[in-house]
């Protein structure tokens, strides 16, 4: 970082102060559908055909495309009839709607929420709050109310989270041996992606969604399909509720929205819910004990600033509030990827 060549000419610097630029672009190519038209056109296009069918205009789509050329997000072939692009195999596989790992869902909420509220990330760390406000004019002290400020957003939401699941889901499932519990309740189980895996990766086991009433309605209608036997329901308020006797609870990105009085009321009530012998599995991106990476998580941790109550946290951090509530035999496993498992024991 500090090497003669980085100070003469500050390439790492450069990149930094463009990075928002490259996330626009990718998000900008997903809105329009640039890598679904490439993969239902089982050919290259020109540019100019690109922008036929999307609507766009042509100077503006011709520069996207060469962006996400270097982007590495699209291939180009030059012929004889000029420039004709195609999708790369990553594109294939995590930015088209239809493929089963796609990321557009995270991406259209990044891009139209999450993307908004950093615009006031200095107000956040003045003022040690989340930007709700400032960024839609609501008030920031119900963040999940602010999220779910419309059913369309909830449902962009829900959608996103399912979207992370799609790639981290059976990693941080797996992380541990769960086939022992056969009542699990995924509270706050939002779209219920981690709980369809979890029944697939544990089949002897049934899941609870534990969400609130307005969540529950839409997962129903859009996520579980009615055939999904072994997935059940049960609407409340965490905070507010009572919680089903389970022998195992998830809390899946979770605890990162609260700050650590919350979290140990959460937590205290899910241990005497808990059937003795049972336990909890927290699913968080782990921050370093010394808090000096990953960066995704240190950049994780200030989204929860702009957008929550919470912050991301060391194991030992989570450690000591499940020991606090009155788990033991507290277990972590990274997983490599972007979440990772602690376990508790009852």
């Amino acid at each position: 970082m500090s090497s003669t060549e980085d100070l003469d000419y500050p390439q790492i610097i450069l990149e930094y102060n463009s990075g928002f630029l490259v996330s626009k672009v990718m998000f900008t190519a997903c809105e329009l559908g640039v890598f679904d038209l490439l993969l239902e056109s089982r050919g290259p296009l020109s540019s100019d055909a690109i922008a036929a069918h999307l609507g766009t205009s042509t100077t503006g789509m011709e520069r996207l495309l060469d962006a996400c050329v270097g982007l590495k997000l699209l291939a180009v072939e030059l012929t004889q009839e000029g420039a004709l692009y195609r999708n790369t195999e990553i594109s294939n596989i995590y930015l088209t709607k239809s493929s089963p790992k796609s990321q557009y869902h995270i991406m259209m909420y990044y891009s139209n929420t999450v993307y908004l509220c950093w615009h006031y990330l200095a107000d956040a760390v003045r003022e040690g709050r989340n930007q709700y406000e400032r960024a839609f004019g609501i008030s920031s002290k119900d963040p999940f109310g602010a999220m779910y400020r419309s059913e369309e957003e909830m449902l962009k939401f829900m959608a996103g989270q399912n979207s992370v699941w799609s790639i981290c889901g059976r990693d941080v499932l797996a992380a541990f041996d769960l086939s022992p519990f056969r009542q699990i309740c995924d509270l706050g189980g939002g779209g219920g992606a981690l709980a369809r895996e979890c029944v697939s990766l544990y089949p002897n086991s049934t899941v609870t969604i534990y969400d609130l009433p307005k969540v529950m309605q839409v997962v129903k209608e859009q996520f579980i399909p009615p055939e999904e036997h072994r997935i059940t329901f049960h609407e409340g308020d965490f905070f507010k509720d009572s919680i089903p006797e389970a022998e195992l609870y998830i809390l899946s990105k979770i605890l990162h929205d609260w700050d650590d009085d919350k979290c140990r009321q959460l937590l205290a009530k899910v241990h005497k819910a808990c059937k003795p012998g049972g336990g909890v599995l927290l699913v968080e991106s782990l921050l370093n004990e010394d808090k000096s990476g990953p960066l995704e998580t240190q950049l994780y941790s200030m989204n929860m600033l702009v957008q929550t109550e919470g912050k991301e946290r060391t194991a030992a951090e989570y450690s000591k509030l499940l020991e606090a509530a009155g788990f033991g035999e507290v277990q972590v496993k990274r997983t490599g990827k972007l979440y990772d498992a602690v376990l508790g024991r009852k």
